[in-house]
């Protein structure tokens, strides 16, 4: 697919690569704002949608209802606090093998899995310890 150049689009994507905590659309369009001030939330939504589509960023769905994204589209998993509902890269070893584990009394073919932790994060676990 051979888009046309958007600057919209490249300042959407450069803002991302610029996050880890996984943004929603309406983070994102706050943001862009900043450089783009007539930029609607529906072009924000409809580049978000389309990079995601193209593969170069991934949109995480982690059960809330809202959509975060990520510009870092390697193999990596996610924590979802359930206190603040933040969404943060985990640093560990791939689960690929859980593939295999899954296939192994499936009759199809395990190509993928999608894997989330839920607990609390940093933030929130400080601030509990210290109430």
């Amino acid at each position: 697919m051979i888009l046309k150049h958007s600057k919209q689009r490249d300042a959407i994507k450069s803002f991302l690569m610029t996050r880890k905590d996984h943004p929603t659309a309406d983070v994102v369009y706050t943001n862009v704002r900043e450089e783009f001030p007539n930029i609607s939330l529906g072009t924000v939504y409809r580049n978000l949608t389309l990079l995601s589509e193209i593969g170069e960023i991934s949109r995480i769905r982690v059960g809330d209802g809202i959509d975060h994204f990520d510009a870092d589209i390697s193999l990596h998993y996610h924590f979802v606090c359930t206190h603040c509902g933040s969404v943060l890269d985990l640093n560990m070893e791939s689960l690929s093998h859980i593939n295999e584990i899954a296939g192994a009394g499936f009759d199809g073919k395990i190509s993928g899995h999608v894997t989330y932790f839920y607990g609390t994060c940093p933030k929130c676990t400080s601030q509990e310890l210290l109430s």
